[in-house]
């Protein structure tokens, strides 16, 4: 664990996470707190155990805390006795992505990637619009998850898939001439915006529900509306607005998934496509890294309850490489 040795008793202190915290009795009659804890290594189980009441208050779930106490083994398990524990306060210098999943990019340079490939867009209309949009929602998805659950679900997850799909979409578009390259990134860039008002987060930044908006509206539809009031605020012309709006309320492919209506044309698709498999991608790795060699994952209820089997042929990472080269034909390496 990264929590500090303090002396030769094996005293620990240092910040962990609160992933659960319930109070409980013992049989005499005495209350104690029942806690799950985090690192950002390791879970252990933690105890503070005649608790009356403290001037900090109970530890909530998905906050960080300051603790102090021993670690031991119980029935075979690490146990965490906390004998002091507090909130955080201005003076500690604690980064959050340290102590919960996040993706392994820094927020702003992935940010300033997808910042890149629309400045790059020949489609004036396009560049407008997607530069508009990304620099209008910068601080509400800089560090955003991509879900609440299932893919992505991590402290900048929303810009790592976004800017996963982007490079899956270029290198799609220097296979396929006939994919107009602009209208697929454009509507990749943009396809998850409205996710920013889709969540409620925990003080840790991961989603901790749906908004009401969310829930009655949802990010497809909702980021078609923000697209088209941005859109109309930048003079963008009324079929590129049409184009990408419907790539947005599309991109979940069938209505069973959210979709309002099924992709209609070829960037359309693609983009359902891409999104479905950066996803799946993401989700399959995520479980398949904790299996052995020569094993089975539990059922997967989103992905058709199947079990995944780890070949062991390659190390299971959920990491990406975002770096590799797009040559579009008839370039050569320099």
């Amino acid at each position: 664990m990264k929590l500090k040795k303090m002396d030769a008793m094996g005293t620990l202190q240092g910040y962990v996470l609160v992933k659960s915290c319930d109070l409980k009795t013992t049989k005499n009659g005495s209350h104690y707190l029942d806690l799950v804890v985090s690192d950002g290594e390791t879970d252990v189980v933690g105890k503070i155990w005649d608790y009356r009441g403290d001037d900090a208050g109970q530890p909530q779930p998905n906050t960080l805390i300051k603790v102090r106490g021993l670690l031991s083994i119980y029935n075979g398990q690490p146990q965490f006795k906390i004998d002091k524990y507090r909130n955080l306060t201005e003076e500690d210098d604690v980064n959050i992505g340290d102590y919960v999943p996040s993706a392994p990019f820094p927020e702003e340079d992935m940010f300033n990637h997808l910042i890149a490939f629309a400045e790059g867009f020949a489609d004036g209309g396009l560049k407008t619009l997607a530069l508009a949009v990304l620099r209008e929602y910068k601080d509400r998805i800089l560090s955003l998850p991509a879900a609440f659950r299932l893919h992505h679900a991590v402290r900048g997850g929303l810009l790592m898939h976004t800017l996963s799909i982007c490079r899956l979409a270029e290198a799609v578009a220097a296979l396929y001439p006939s994919v107009d390259r602009d209208l697929l990134l454009c509507g990749a860039i943009l396809h998850d915006i409205a996710k920013s008002e889709e969540f409620n987060l925990a003080p840790t930044g991961l989603v901790e529900s749906y908004t009401v908006e969310g829930t009655l509206i949802g990010h497809l539809v909702r980021g078609a509306m923000l697209v088209r009031e941005i859109g109309k605020a930048e003079n963008v012309p009324e079929d590129t607005l049409m184009l990408i709006e419907h790539m947005l309320i599309s991109h979940h492919g069938i209505p069973e998934y959210g979709a309002a209506v099924r992709p209609l044309f070829l960037e359309a698709e693609l983009l359902s496509s891409l999104d479905t498999l950066d996803a799946n991608v993401f989700e399959i790795e995520s479980v398949v890294k904790g299996v052995e060699k020569g094993g089975f994952t539990n059922k997967m209820w989103a992905l058709e309850d199947r079990k995944f089997y780890n070949h062991g042929r390659k190390p299971v990472t959920t990491d990406v490489n975002l770096d590799w080269e797009i040559r579009y034909p008839g370039e050569t390496e320099a």
